[in-house]
């Protein structure tokens, strides 16, 4: 390991086997500073936005800005940097709207379009107590969050109840305790989140949990290590779509999701060799849905994606597309998929790269799916790279496998095709195709 990546590693261990970071720790005399609440409060209910003046604002109850009151908002600096330390429980802004229809414009009151477009920029929110957040939306049309910085917090951002039209850019959700972006049980119809670092928060980066939603796009952003930097075993992931803890519930569904142009990684490979020194059971993507409503059109395309125990965890989804993205450093394994149907893995690369790995991909339980024109190289699982289990209708052709210790596996399956496939490099007692 470089001395770069060794110091790396010695430094998180370090700053996470410590208390969670507060902004006391930042700014020693904290305590000491008058507290805002009141003013900034006041402020709100006279005018309907707030303008923070350039400087450091303590506060110790969220400001909330009820849109009904004085229509849309607009939440920003007046003359310069901005910051507003949250010492106390619940979001530092939570912005409230009334709206209970779709995106459709038939279903919007008219009070409704007053209370548009919400913004919320150019700001930073410090957490200096444990149940400290960043901004929540409730009920809101067409709001925007941009150029924002939420740290040392439980969540950065929090949708909740009813939102639709939401853009999320170019902000900062870094070494929260909780969760970045967190879509809580919220019926959502269109979410943009655009070109923003979404690092180190230890219960997941995006997480969506339950709720109603739909059109979700993810585009051109930084989301790393979103999970324990430590040994703690996690369900975590960088990117999380969830709706198992509602089995039998249709009402809670996500489909129409775009996961593309993103660099998504960390943190596993790092702590050494073993495969669970730090994040055990994290993955990078992970689609839990339930068998009475699957997660539902998906695609994950273009993006760089490495270093956790798994990069892509799937169950219970249907029509599912990895196509263009460029795997490396699984720890153990590139892509684990049950009870699924429909899933397309196109033109993807998988290399462990500079670590030996098993690298598998395996399917159990699915159905109606295609592996194609993909390159293999270095897996190092000797019970088969790709395995395919208790599955139906799979087509694997047209991939390369390379400098590796085995090859397809197939194990109590149906109509399962592989063909035209390039393979070099397998040690020679190792047969690349084995069904049982």
């Amino acid at each position: 390991m470089r001395a770069s990546l060794l110091s790396f590693v010695l430094f998180t261990a370090l700053a996470t086997a410590q208390e969670s970071p507060t902004a006391a720790k930042q700014i020693p005399r904290l305590a000491e500073m008058p507290d805002s609440t009141a003013d900034l409060q006041s402020q709100i209910a006279e005018t309907g936005n707030l303008i923070l003046p350039a400087g450091v604002h303590r506060i110790t109850k969220p400001l909330e800005i009820k849109l009904g009151q004085k229509s849309s908002t607009h939440i920003r600096t007046a003359d310069g940097p901005a910051s507003i330390i949250m010492d106390g429980p619940g979001p530092a802004i939570r912005v409230v709207g009334s709206h209970e229809g779709t995106a459709g414009p038939t279903t919007f009151e008219p009070a409704t379009w007053n209370e548009r477009m919400p913004i919320v920029e150019g700001i930073e929110i410090v957490g200096n107590h444990p149940q400290a957040s960043g901004v929540e939306l409730f009920q809101t049309v067409g709001a925007i969050v941009n150029k924002v910085s939420v740290r040392w917090c439980r969540h950065g951002i929090i949708l909740a109840e009813r939102n639709r039209n939401v853009i999320i850019s170019d902000v900062h959700l870094y070494e929260n305790s909780g969760i970045g972006l967190y879509l809580d049980d919220v019926n959502l119809h269109q979410i943009n989140v655009s070109n923003s670092h979404i690092s180190y928060n230890r219960l997941g980066g995006i997480v969506v949990r339950d709720g109603n939603v739909r059109n979700l796009h993810i585009t051109g952003c930084d989301i790393e290590g979103n999970m324990p930097a430590d040994d703690t075993h996690t369900n975590a992931a960088n990117i999380m779509i969830d709706v198992s803890g509602s089995p039998r519930d249709r009402s809670k569904s996500v489909a129409e999701v775009a996961i593309t142009g993103c660099t998504i990684q960390h943190s596993s490979n790092y702590s050494g060799k073993t495969y669970d020194a730090i994040a055990p059971g994290g993955a990078n993507i992970r689609i839990l849905g339930k068998e009475i409503w699957p997660v539902d059109s998906v695609t994950i395309s273009g993006n760089v994606i490495s270093d956790t125990e798994v990069h892509v965890d799937i169950s219970w989804a249907t029509d599912v597309t990895l196509s263009g993205n460029t795997f490396f450093a699984p720890n153990p394994d590139f892509i684990h998929a049950r009870d699924s149907k429909r899933l397309i893995l196109n033109g993807n690369t998988f290399n462990p790269r500079q670590f030996e790995r098993p690298g598998r991909l395996t399917f159990d339980r699915c159905a109606d799916s295609i592996v194609s024109n993909c390159t293999f190289r270095a897996l190092q699982a000797k019970e088969g790279a790709i395995v395919v289990r208790d599955s139906a209708r799979i087509n694997l052709h047209g991939n390369i496998l390379t400098e590796s210790q085995s090859g397809l596996r197939v194990i109590n399956s149906e109509q399962v095709e592989a063909k035209d496939w390039i393979i070099s490099g397998l040690p020679d007692e190792v047969k690349w195709k084995m069904r049982e």
